[in-house]
């Protein structure tokens, strides 16, 4: 028996809105009319959407949630638009609560969580002492955990950020390549320079750094430290050890936070050897103040093949 098919009208407040929210040419409105099985009738202020209830109703959901961006300022793209349907079709979340969070505001530059995947992550990091992001290459991970530190830090939540990550590939070799200290660790560091970069100004991450504000090292010399009052990052956390990363959770101190990055399909450890990414999963979930989130393809905020890019070789290894 066929299902009843019912009626939505929706009043936009204002042409100019109403052109926001079709888009140019109105390729916005094609977008969603190619998304959902509804017919949608544009007429004046007021947009008509025909179809059957559950449809008719995330159709409706979803334009209320466009208006609400847009009457907060944001600017609609096609790429904003195909996340937002994609988190009204698959999340319980608001996708104005996600893209209105702002992680980072600096100098009229705004980071924010594209996904609700990456809104849990940022959320997680507020509300806990520790935060473990889990996931692929292109998910935010590193560059909202860097958002977050750097937001702490103008704000006077801590009084510095330390970033590391563990420098595998160098190994035990990092003492015979050329140049000084600095010189030989920065191509490991790099990825963390570079999303430094991004958030704040050359001269004055300079600054920070010289005056040991900003501290970016190899996870070797976080050994033997007790770290207060800080903001820490250990990045590409799958090429730690369990040895390694117990040492590093036990360097926290009063007033700090940590953020674990890493993607535990990617580990460049020797054959064999365990990931401490992978332990820290199995012996620290439960704990209080402890929170792991994990990141999907769906979290890529990178050119689109790269989540199909991601989602190929995610099939690949369970066919394994």
């Amino acid at each position: 028996m066929a299902q009843s098919k019912t009626e939505v009208k929706i009043l936009v407040p204002g042409h100019h809105t109403m052109v926001s929210l079709l888009g140019q040419r109105d390729e916005l409105l094609k977008m969603i009319e190619s998304s959902f099985s509804t017919s949608i009738m544009v007429r004046g202020n007021e947009i008509r959407i025909a179809g059957e209830p559950a449809e008719t109703e995330r159709v409706a959901f979803l334009f209320g949630e466009l208006i609400t961006l847009l009457e907060a300022e944001q600017t609609l793209s096609l790429d904003a638009l195909e996340r937002t349907i994609d988190m009204v079709k698959t999340s319980n979340v608001r996708p104005s609560e996600v893209l209105s969070d702002a992680a980072l505001t600096h100098r009229g530059k705004v980071v924010r969580p594209k996904t609700a995947g990456q809104k849990q992550y940022v959320d997680a990091i507020r509300n806990n002492t520790i935060a473990f992001g889990i996931g692929p290459a292109g998910t935010g991970k590193s560059f909202l955990a860097v958002a977050m530190a750097v937001r702490a830090l103008l704000a006077k939540e801590v009084s510095r950020v330390i970033l590391t990550r563990p420098a595998v590939e160098a190994g035990e070799r990092l003492g015979y390549l050329p140049g000084t200290f600095q010189e030989k660790i920065d191509p490991y560091m790099r990825p963390l320079y570079d999303a430094l970069m991004d958030m704040i100004d050359p001269e004055k991450m300079q600054q920070l750094i010289a005056r040991g504000i900003i501290e970016v090292s190899p996870l070797a010399y976080m050994r033997g430290r007790t770290l207060n009052d800080s903001f820490i990052i250990l990045d590409e956390a799958q090429n730690t050890t369990p040895e390694q990363m117990k040492m590093f959770l036990t360097r926290l101190g009063f007033g700090s936070r940590m953020v674990v990055t890493g993607d535990v399909t990617q580990v460049d450890l020797p054959q064999g050897q365990y990931s401490g990414l992978n332990a820290a999963r199995e012996i620290l979930t439960g704990i209080d103040g402890v929170s792991f989130v994990f990141l999907d393809a769906k979290d890529v905020v990178r050119h689109k093949i790269v989540q199909e890019i991601v989602e190929a070789y995610r099939r690949f290894d369970e066919s394994k």
